[in-house]
């Protein structure tokens, strides 16, 4: 016989199945808070000035060079309308990043006492402070601060200014120590063969006569006497041959980048990747003369004071337009170290800046970044926009003596650790 059993409503199968399962509520899951984003609260920048010439009409002792230097649309040591046309573009490219950063609004002007400009008493550096602020906000009232005299110039040049106490004998004995085993002598065995190519540039010598050293010393600067001089109050200098050649390295860059027909850039003797080369001359000098920690902190103890200042309570973007001696001497002071494309290392183009970035998380923590911003050769040579693919050269760079993320305690004890008190 069959059984049969009469169908179950829908209601009766829901039952039955829930029945069936587990009679424990499910459990309840929480969104988790939401944790702002960390901002950019406030840039610092220290910049060099833009394109000039060389700062005196000779700058090689007579018979060194055997044709004259080129002539210059400016005076020695101005920042050239090719200097400026180049910074400006530089600032335009700031603008962005810095909007992009969400620092700064993307058009329009600043509001009143969101961005600073300084400058030293150099004239060259107050005019690459305008041409910055013209790229950075066109049309807008942006002033540039700087000292009235040299005498007042505290900051950017605290040795000439008489305003951190140092002593030349402990600055010579610090310098010394930098040198390899085999002190100066040693170095200069490094150097040679690089020495005798810039020797043949300047047209004492050939390449050949140089190698095999036919002619006379003062042709040949690999065979000069190398010292560093002491200077009263003051560090002392890295002297000629290789205080000549950062010299002359650094005249070839400004001519190319100033957009000379290549047949006036080393008289027609030297090409891009040469310039490059004997530029490694302008990075030692400044390892000579700014990397031992006790000139560089005396050197760069006023600016690294008014960067941090200005970093911990200062306005959303700061910008200290001063000199490839204030970057070396803030980089050795800190320990710094960056890489521009076409630059050898720790090398401060025209234009550069290192800089502090100050972040703040949703919980008020700050921590700080460094970086490096510079043009590229060819873009200060060629004056090109830096938009889509063309972009600035931009690096965040490690800051030794504190971990990462580097709180902004951390880096304040450690710049602190470093100052040198000013004279009275």
């Amino acid at each position: 016989m069959t059984l049969r059993f009469p169908a179950l409503s829908g209601a009766a199968s829901l039952a039955i199945a829930l029945s069936a399962c587990s009679t424990t509520p499910p459990a309840i899951t929480k969104a988790a808070p939401t944790v702002p984003e960390p901002r950019l609260e406030r840039v610092v920048m220290l910049m060099r000035h833009g394109v000039r010439p060389p700062t005196k009409p000779m700058v090689t002792p007579p018979g060194v060079a055997a044709q004259a230097w080129p002539a210059w649309s400016v005076a020695w040591g101005e920042l050239t309308p090719h200097g400026y046309h180049a910074v400006r573009l530089l600032g335009a490219w700031d603008r962005r990043h810095w909007a992009d950063q969400g620092l700064l609004s993307a058009e329009g002007c600043p509001a009143a006492g969101q961005v600073h400009l300084a400058a030293s008493s150099k004239s060259r550096t107050q005019a690459t402070a305008r041409a910055l602020a013209e790229g950075l906000a066109p049309g807008c009232p942006l002033e540039v601060e700087f000292p009235a005299t040299p005498a007042d110039d505290a900051e950017f040049h605290p040795l000439d200014a008489g305003a951190v106490p140092i002593d030349p004998d402990l600055a010579l004995a610090a310098q010394i120590a930098l040198t390899p085993t085999g002190g100066l002598q040693a170095e200069m065995a490094r150097q040679a063969t690089l020495l005798k190519r810039l020797s043949a540039v300047l047209g004492c010598c050939t390449v050949e006569s140089c190698a095999e050293q036919t002619l006379p010393a003062g042709c040949d600067l690999s065979q000069w006497p190398q010292t560093l001089t002491r200077i009263e109050e003051d560090r002392a200098d890295l002297a000629p041959p290789l205080g000549l050649a950062s010299t002359v390295a650094q005249t070839f860059l400004l001519e190319y980048l100033e957009g000379k027909p290549m047949d006036e850039v080393g008289w027609g003797r030297v090409s891009r990747d040469d310039i490059e080369a004997f530029l490694s001359f302008h990075t030692l000098k400044f390892y000579y003369e700014g990397r031992a920690p006790y000139v560089a902190a005396r050197a760069a103890s006023p600016l690294a004071r008014r960067m941090l200042t200005a970093l911990e309570s200062g306005p959303a973007l700061t910008v200290l337009a001063g000199h490839d001696t204030n970057i070396a001497d803030l980089g050795g002071m800190l320990d710094l170290h960056w890489q521009v494309p076409g630059y050898p290392a720790d090398n401060p183009p025209p234009g550069g800046a290192v800089g502090f970035e100050l972040w703040r998380d949703g919980a008020g923590q700050g921590t700080v970044r460094a970086f490096y911003r510079a043009q590229t050769m060819d873009q200060v040579r060629d004056l090109r926009p830096m938009i889509g693919a063309e972009q600035a050269a931009f690096e965040y760079i490690a800051i030794p003596g504190c971990a990462a993320p580097c709180r902004l305690e951390d880096f304040d004890r450690l710049v602190r650790s470093r100052l040198v008190a000013s004279r009275p």
